[in-house]
C-alpha cells in the first residue's frame, strides 16, 4: 500500500512510500481510507514545530474516513463494509480526559496517522459515518467537529436563546456556527476578509465583524449585545486574542479556549474573576462525543464545509494551503474511491 511518511521535518521532506498492507488483529479491522482532512496541527507535526522529538518514520493525519474491508477475530461492533470515521484520541472512549488516554490520540508520531491506503483500528476506536455524508465530508469531523461539539455542548450546554462569539473562519469555528445555529443561539463572527464573511453569513450567521478594519472588535461584540457580552466565545487564537475575548464576553459566561494561533502579547487572569468567567481548555473529546455529534447532525441534515479537496498526491500542496490560512472551513485529500 501507499502512504505518505515523515522522515524528516518539513513539508517538502513529505513523500509516499510503499509499506506493507496491515493485517488486522484479534479486536481489530482494517479500513481502506478513502479521505482525510487537514487540522493546523498536521502543519505543527510535519513541519517538527508540534513535537522535536517525534519518534519518525511516521505516517501524518489524525481525521480520516473509509470502508472496512477486513475484520479480526472476535470483533463485535463492526462488520465488512461498514462507513467509518477514525477517533482523533483513540482511547478516550466517554466521560472525562485523562493523561491517559490524551497520550492515545493519533497521527503525531506516538500512533501512526489516517494519510494511507489502509489504516488497522482498533474496533472500538471507530465511529460510523452518517448515511448523508460522502467520505470526504466525515473525514472533516475526527477533530474539528468534535471540538466544536465538546466546546459549546458538552462544556458551554448551549441552549437557545445564547450568543456565540467565534473567531476566525477554520475548521472549528464554522462548525461552531453551524452547531450554534441549530441550538437557535446568535451568532456573532469575525474574519479579517469581507469575503469570507459574507460566506459567514449564508451559514447562519447574524453578525459579522472584520477584525482588521475593526481591530477593537471586542467593542464591536459589546455594541452588538447592548453591552452585555456573549454567553460564549470559541477561542482559537491564543494569548493574541483572549483579553479581547474576555471583555467580549458576559459576567459568568463561557470562553472554550481551543487554539493557539496567534501567541502574541500577555494575558493578565484578574478580569476572568472579576466577572467570573469560566475558561475551559478543550483538547478535541470522546468517542461518545463522537456518535452524540454524529447524531445531531443527521438529525439537522449538518452537512462539513469543504473548501478544497486535493489528491492523494497533492497532499504537500494541502498541507500549504492550510498554512496560507486562505481556507474555509476544511481542506481534504481524497486517498481513494
Amino acid at each position: 500500500m501507499k502512504a505518505y511518511e515523515i522522515e524528516q521535518f518539513g513539508i517538502d521532506n513529505l513523500r509516499i512510500v510503499e509499506r506493507e498492507t496491515p493485517r488486522p488483529a484479534a479486536g481489530e479491522v482494517l479500513v481502506k481510507m478513502h479521505a482525510a482532512s487537514l487540522n493546523y496541527r498536521d502543519v505543527m507535526v510535519v513541519s517538527g514545530t508540534y513535537n522535536p522529538r517525534m519518534k519518525l518514520p511516521a505516517i501524518p493525519f489524525s481525521d480520516g474516513a473509509g470502508e472496512i474491508v477486513e475484520i479480526g477475530e472476535g470483533v463485535t461492533r463492526w462488520n465488512v463494509g461498514d462507513r467509518v470515521c477514525s477517533t482523533f484520541i483513540t482511547g478516550w472512549l466517554d466521560g472525562g480526559a485523562s493523561a491517559e488516554t490524551a497520550k492515545t490520540a493519533i497521527g503525531a508520531g506516538g500512533y501512526d496517522g489516517v494519510l494511507s491506503e489502509c489504516r488497522v483500528f482498533d474496533e472500538s476506536s471507530l465511529v460510523s459515518v452518517p448515511d448523508h455524508l460522502s467520505f470526504e465530508e466525515a473525514a472533516t469531523l475526527p477533530c474539528a467537529a468534535v471540538t466544536a461539539w465538546n466546546a459549546l455542548v458538552v462544556s458551554g450546554n448551549i441552549k437557545a436563546g445564547d450568543t456565540v462569539l467565534t473567531l476566525g473562519t477554520g475548521g472549528v469555528s464554522v462548525f461552531a456556527i453551524q452547531i450554534a445555529k441549530a441550538f437557535g443561539a446568535t451568532v456573532i463572527a469575525t474574519s479579517s476578509s469581507d469575503e469570507k464573511l459574507e460566506k459567514v453569513k449564508t451559514l447562519g450567521a447574524d453578525h459579522v465583524i472584520n477584525y482588521r478594519t475593526r481591530e477593537d472588535w471586542d467593542k464591536a461584540v459589546l455594541e452588538l449585545t447592548e453591552g452585555r457580552g456573549v454567553d460564549h466565545v470559541v477561542e482559537v487564537g491564543g494569548t493574541g486574542t483572549l483579553p479581547k475575548s474576555v471583555k467580549a464576553v458576559c459576567v459568568g459566561g463561557h470562553i472554550a479556549l481551543i487554539g493557539a494561533l496567534d501567541m502574541a502579547g500577555e494575558f493578565n487572569p484578574i478580569p476572568v474573576f472579576m466577572k467570573a468567567v469560566r475558561v475551559q481548555g478543550i483538547f478535541v473529546g470522546s468517542r461518545a462525543m463522537f456518535e452524540d455529534l454524529n447524531n445531531f447532525m443527521v438529525k439537522e441534515n449538518i452537512k462539513p464545509v469543504i473548501d478544497r479537496i486535493f489528491g492523494f498526491d497533492g497532499a504537500k500542496e494541502a498541507l500549504r494551503y492550510m498554512e496560507s490560512g486562505s481556507h474555509f472551513g476544511k481542506i481534504v485529500v481524497k486517498i481513494g474511491e
